[in-house]
């Protein structure tokens, strides 16, 4: 009457891939599960969760995903559907698009940045896109 469906083993290890410091990966990562990369990545990495590059990790190459986390260093361009946290040990280089962005002090980001919110229109309230931005 009450059958439990099996969980897959990626179900139960909270669906992370993890590739280790020292690990040199080149060619492109497609995962639909979330990401820490702590080894070097030359190719492209695409996402529909999280990705987060660690303090010795690196990626050069293009990334398209949901969330980011760079404290290692990143040269290329990034697509992020919602956050990108700049850690204050970061190093960024290329083009950088993304719903919201927070840089830490002591980051290096140089990089051409867009921002581009989930909502189309929002309410403007009398203000003109100038003032909204002091």
């Amino acid at each position: 009457m009450f059958e439990k469906s099996q969980k897959s083993y990626t179900d139960l290890l909270g669906k992370t891939n993890r590739i280790v410091e020292g690990t040199t990966i080149t060619g492109d990562i497609i995962s639909p599960a979330d990401f820490r990369l702590d080894g070097h990545l030359i190719g492209n990495f695409q996402s529909k969760g999280k990705i987060v590059i660690g303090p010795a990790g690196s990626v050069k190459g293009d990334i398209v995903c949901k969330n980011a986390d760079i404290e290692g260093t990143f040269e290329g361009k990034i697509q992020v559907q919602e956050i990108l946290n700049v850690k204050s040990k970061s190093h960024i280089t290329g083009e950088v698009i993304c719903g919201k962005l927070a840089v830490e002090p002591g980051a290096e980001f140089s990089a051409t940045c867009v921002m581009k919110p989930h909502v189309k229109n929002l309410p403007n309230n009398g203000q003109s896109a100038e003032e909204k931005s002091a």
